[in-house]
């Protein structure tokens, strides 16, 4: 069978490209989907259908640009009800690409309409399944991203659901069936997702822990809930933007790929936009536009811009390296990030150029934040909490970066601070959160906890209840 796996690694999701005989179907669409067409255009096929798995909340799927430039039928899972034209499967109901045959399987349990799709070859030989969100490589999907939980319908209620439809539509499949998921390590759609994006059916059955032959329902909702963690804040908003549309890629890209020139961007940066520098941690750590916020192309970038900003509808002004416009504008409308106004001709370098002041956040070496150590030192860890039980500076406050926003009265305001992270990034977008916010009383430890651990600064793993988030 000829199936594709386009895995997109900074947001750990995965698409699916399968083609026969002169036809073929996408799974889970990016936002971008000049690719998905330039594959079908090379192997002379024809897009027929855009599967959907479910409405997703972690980034916003390519499936209406698709079928605009294609004229392929979007197909969803039973109970969706999208603000757009699209095909409502039944549960069972059969597709065909070419020589292949595609069965839609009503998986509820992440969410209501959550629906995987059993892959069948020419023989009608089950091959694999497109999984989406309802089974990972190591975990099963997270049961608190419906757009509306209520008395009625609450995360128990749906973990429940899960349970059903992975006992009574999933297991009972063929051990040697390949598991295609939707997302793999790096995720917020679950907790304990594997690196691996692919494995067979029987293993899973063996490794992973919401498969457990002898599980309980009530096992299986306590171990599925235990440790979630709340949600990014932007999810909802995605969720909203799949199922009532949006605006074309094409558009977003006009409006946002603009060059403004430094008094330009100057005189757009007003209180209700946030200028956003994706440039290295480093290279903002030196020299910066006051106000800024600093979250780096390079990392985890469209996750921690939802995250942390939050409200898709806000207006953003771009300091971008050169040459990596069109990235970091596409990246963010893959989380629907669709206001950016443009970015700053020339960088930095243009701004101080035009008689602009820069800031700085004062930032130290492993070595030299050593020397300084001494118990009475006020350290911040910014990473996760899981990442700081695991080890951490004695008696350093957990912080993590993505609670920085309703955290923020924790942070010392009128004393001096040490803030770090595990390798050098995140703790940087917090002192850049906190800096933006009226904190100046913050020193930046460089390489983070990975340098920290080759000091002699103590460090331990006890948590006391006081830090536990």
């Amino acid at each position: 069978m000829k199936i594709e796996q386009i895995y997109t690694g900074c947001i750990a999701q995965a698409a699916y490209y399968l083609e026969s005989n002169g036809e073929a179907a996408i799974f889970d669409p990016l936002r971008e989907v000049g690719p998905y067409i330039e594959k079908a255009s090379a192997d002379n096929a024809q897009i027929k259908y855009i599967f959907e798995t479910h409405f997703h909340a972690d980034f916003v799927s390519g499936h209406l640009d698709l079928a605009q430039k294609t004229g392929a039928t979007i197909v969803y899972g039973p109970t969706a009800q999208p603000g757009f034209e699209a095909l409502i499967a039944t549960d069972g109901q059969e597709f065909k690409v070419g020589h292949y045959t595609i069965r839609a399987i009503h998986t509820p349990g992440h969410t209501l309409e959550s629906t995987c799709y059993l892959l069948l070859d020419e023989k009608h030989k089950m091959h694999g399944i497109i999984t989406g969100d309802t089974l990972f490589i190591g975990d099963v999907g997270r049961p608190d991203l419906a757009q509306a939980l209520t008395e009625e319908l609450t995360q128990e209620k749906l973990a429940s659901y899960l349970f059903d439809s992975l006992r009574n539509k999933i297991m009972p499949l063929p051990d040697d069936l390949i598991v295609y998921p939707s997302h793999g390590a790096g995720s917020a759609c679950g907790k304990n997702m594997s690196k691996e994006t692919t494995d067979t059916l029987g293993n899973q059955k063996k490794t992973n822990y919401a498969l457990r032959a002898d599980m309980t329902r009530a096992e299986f909702t306590q171990e599925l809930l235990d440790g979630l963690g709340l949600p990014p804040a932007y999810f909802p908003q995605n969720v909203m933007l799949n199922i009532k549309g949006y605006a074309s890629l094409d558009q977003v890209m006009s409006q946002a790929n603009k060059a403004l020139d430094a008094k330009t961007f100057e005189a757009m940066a007003q209180d209700d936009v946030v200028i956003l520098d994706v440039r290295h941690e480093n290279d903002f750590v030196q020299k910066h536009i006051p106000g800024s916020i600093f979250i780096g192309i390079q990392g985890n970038f469209a996750p921690w811009v939802g995250a942390l900003i939050m409200n898709v509808n806000q207006p953003l002004l771009l300091v971008i390296p050169e040459g990596r416009e069109q990235e970091t504008i596409t990246r963010l409308a893959r989380v629907g990030f669709d206001h950016a106004l443009g970015y700053l001709k020339g960088g930095i370098e243009a701004w101080e150029a035009a008689g602009f002041e820069t800031d700085s956040i004062e930032s130290i070496s492993p070595e030299a934040f050593a020397a300084q150590y001494s118990k009475d030192l006020i350290v911040v860890d910014a990473r996760k909490p899981g990442e700081y039980a695991g080890e951490h500076v004695a008696d350093a406050l957990n912080i993590p970066l993505d609670t920085v926003n309703t955290h923020m009265s924790e942070v010392p305001q009128d004393k001096t601070f040490y803030v770090h992270c595990q390798g050098g990034y995140r703790s940087v977008i917090m002192a850049s959160i906190l800096k933006a916010r009226g904190y100046h009383n913050m020193i930046n430890v460089e390489k983070g906890f990975v340098g920290i651990k080759n000091t002699a600064v103590p460090v331990t793993d006890f948590v006391c209840p006081s830090q536990k988030k």
